[in-house]
């Protein structure tokens, strides 16, 4: 079952899409996209959305993205709970691994919020 945290709910999607030079945010979806923002803040979670988003099938097993970033794989999985929290990847156990999509409609509010009015 794959699992992500919505960016935000459905009825805040409309506050959350406007630019942010298109008038001022509420707290709540100022909150909400700077969580997002913040889970991009590192470049190896940057790293992992490429690595996920350009794979076979645009998903990727976790046993897959240890050795291209770098890290172990405890790292590698604590980075990808922050991405999965933050709803910019699902993840979906399957047996003993888990494999993350990037989830492409949360990449779309980020880009439309910082896109000028």
């Amino acid at each position: 079952m794959a699992t992500a945290t919505p960016l935000l709910p459905q009825d805040d999607l409309s506050s959350c899409c406007a630019p942010v030079t298109g008038g001022a945010l509420t707290p709540g979806a100022a909150e909400r996209l700077a969580y997002a923002f913040k889970a991009l803040s590192d470049p190896s979670r940057v790293r992992l959305i490429s690595l996920i988003a350009t794979a076979d099938g645009g998903e990727a097993c976790a046993c897959d993205l240890t050795e291209p970033v770098g890290l172990s794989q405890p790292t590698v999985s604590h980075h990808m709970r922050i991405l999965v929290d933050a709803g910019l990847v699902t993840r979906e156990q399957r047996g003993r691994w888990a494999y993350y999509r990037v989830v492409g409609d949360t990449l779309s509010v980020l880009a439309r919020a910082l896109t000028p009015a």
